[in-house]
């Protein structure tokens, strides 16, 4: 690691640590808005609509912790990041949580002081190419010009495959998914490489998707998920818990037009416990009784969630995959709520 990578890092973790310090959960409660970190755009994860609203898979975890925690999952103020600047806007407090499809690693829960609360989207990285390229795989991309973005796994995923694979490529270093897509159809690159979920977005805003082929390779794990600071474990724990609640929810067959009727009278002591009708877990979480009732109700279990935003009946097509419940052969899987 060079000494400016080295700074970079030390700085960040410094910053993390002074950060968390001050208790983020008492934080957002007094302030009365949670400010989420997401990507600059990315339709079916985090991009505003028409109207400015922000929507997707990552921004309903977003709403889903304010529900839980403020009552209310429209007091949330997204902030943009990209992948230069996601990690120094938690880092430094800017954000109280990351939900931008990033990627769990090792440097950054270990080396850049943050604690990466779950899954929400086990991915990998893929390849997209204009089918008139007449490629069928990654691996005859010798010489290409490839759009990556800068500061990312994914820029290191790539010069991982082409080293092994002994070919080469050209970079074409880019910040935002929408700077991707633009120099992708100018022609200013021949591929364009990042999460396969990303490309499978990305491709469905075009006016012509069938004109656009996506590679089979997928040449990485890419486990993606929210991230908090390390140090705050009390606020860690709300995140994590909510999320779980939106997966144990779809487990357990709790979804937003039922939860009501099944908060009013369940034969399942685990339903009784997740709706909080039965014991304190809440209050554990220095919650009331109903935070995970609030964010099931308002969001949707995880399985609405993902139908909704990048599902199958969506443009974006994306079927459940490792994504199904661990019940449907997935990898997706909560600790229980007891």
């Amino acid at each position: 690691m060079n000494k400016s990578v080295l700074f970079g890092a030390l700085t960040i973790a410094g910053l993390a640590a002074g950060a968390a310090a001050a208790g983020t959960l008492d934080d957002v409660k007094a302030r009365g808005k949670l400010n989420c970190g997401v990507t600059t755009g990315l339709v079916g994860f985090a991009a505003p609509d028409a109207n400015g609203e922000w929507k997707g898979f990552d921004v309903a975890v977003c709403r889903a912790v304010a529900a839980a925690v403020i009552g209310d999952a429209t007091a949330v103020e997204f902030v943009p990041t990209t992948g230069k600047t996601r990690f120094t806007a938690l880092a430094s407090g800017e954000i109280d949580m990351l939900a931008r499809n990033t990627t769990w690693t090792f440097s950054r829960d270990v080396d850049l002081k943050f604690d990466f609360v779950g899954v929400n989207y086990y991915d990998g990285q893929g390849f997209m190419v204009p089918k008139e390229l007449g490629v069928s795989s990654a691996k005859d991309l010798d010489g290409a010009t490839v759009c990556i973005q800068t500061g990312t796994t994914t820029e290191l995923n790539l010069a991982d495959f082409f080293r092994s694979n002994n070919i080469n490529y050209e970079p074409v270093p880019i910040e935002t998914n929408a700077e991707a897509q633009q120099q992708y159809l100018a022609g200013a690159c021949d591929v364009y490489t990042t999460d396969a979920s990303g490309l499978a977005a990305t491709r469905a805003t075009f006016e012509n998707p069938g004109d656009h082929t996506l590679l089979p390779e997928i040449v990485s794990k890419e486990p993606l998920g929210p991230l908090v600071r390390h140090g705050d474990s009390e606020w860690g724990d709300v995140v994590r818990w909510t999320l779980n609640a939106l997966i144990t929810a779809e487990e357990l067959g709790v979804s937003s037009a039922n939860v009501g009727e099944m908060a009013s009278g369940t034969n399942n002591p685990e339903v009784a416990r997740l709706l909080g009708t039965e014991g304190t877990l809440g209050e554990m979480l220095g919650l009331d009784a109903d935070w995970a009732k609030r964010a099931i109700e308002t969001q949707g279990n995880y399985g609405e969630i993902f139908a909704k935003n990048i599902g199958e009946e969506t443009p974006i097509g994306l079927a459940r995959g490792l994504n199904a419940q661990w019940t449907d052969g997935g990898l997706l899987y909560s600790p229980p709520f007891r």
